[in-house]
């Protein structure tokens, strides 16, 4: 069996052999994709990261958002709780610095951090996925924390109708991904915690992902 990380070098290779001019052009698609969306059209608050490692890049979506009035936050490395993330607010003149991973992001300050249960759609970068919502990320955990509370309440059970009852909380988590990064299955972990869409730049994906 394939394990997690040969998964991530394949994919991470196909990823950055992709040209500066098919990664521009994709940017362009997924943008199309986007902005066809009733929840991101009506949505207020919406996080979403700055690409690295050859990931599909939303930066003509951010654009598109700031000329729409919306709000936009980027992934910021807790400074103090280990493998947890906080989500600051990004503009044109954020000042920027880099992560330990090299990855820009706004330099922390208290009065930008907005609480994740105030953003609307949290949009994921990832490595892979299988057509199960099964996310495959860098390895180091930091989005499967940030959507645990919200997981927990989406396959909320109700135990009188023995079923799982979908409970609309934020941030409704979407990934995004080129479409190389689709892969037959994920061998999953017990703290994964699955999308219930994907979209790339040709196609959206929903899964069901009560099961």
């Amino acid at each position: 069996m394939t394990t997690r990380n040969q998964i991530r070098q394949l994919i991470r290779t196909k990823r950055q052999n992709l040209s500066h001019i098919d990664q521009k052009e994709l940017s362009g698609d997924l943008l199309t994709q986007l902005t066809q969306r009733t929840d991101v059209l009506t949505a207020k608050n919406i996080a979403v990261y700055l690409a690295n490692d050859g990931e599909l890049d939303p930066m003509l979506f951010i654009h598109w958002c700031w000329q729409q009035n919306k709000n936009i936050y980027l992934p910021v490395i807790h400074p103090f709780s280990p493998g947890n993330l906080l989500f600051l607010h990004y503009h044109q003149n954020s000042e920027m610095q880099s992560n330990k991973y090299g990855i820009l992001e706004p330099k922390l300050d208290v009065r930008l951090i907005k609480s994740i249960n105030d953003i609307d759609i949290i949009f994921t970068p990832l490595v892979a996925f299988d057509l199960t919502g099964n996310r495959l990320g860098m390895g180091g955990g930091f989005y499967d924390r940030t959507l645990s509370a919200w997981f927990k309440h989406y396959r909320y059970v109700d135990e009188e109708k023995n079923a799982y009852e979908r409970k609309l909380t934020k941030p409704y988590p979407i990934g995004l991904a080129h479409d190389i990064q689709l892969i037959d299955a994920i061998p999953s972990q017990l703290w994964d915690i699955p999308l219930p869409e994907i979209v790339t730049p040709t196609r959206q994906y929903k899964f069901d992902i009560h099961k």
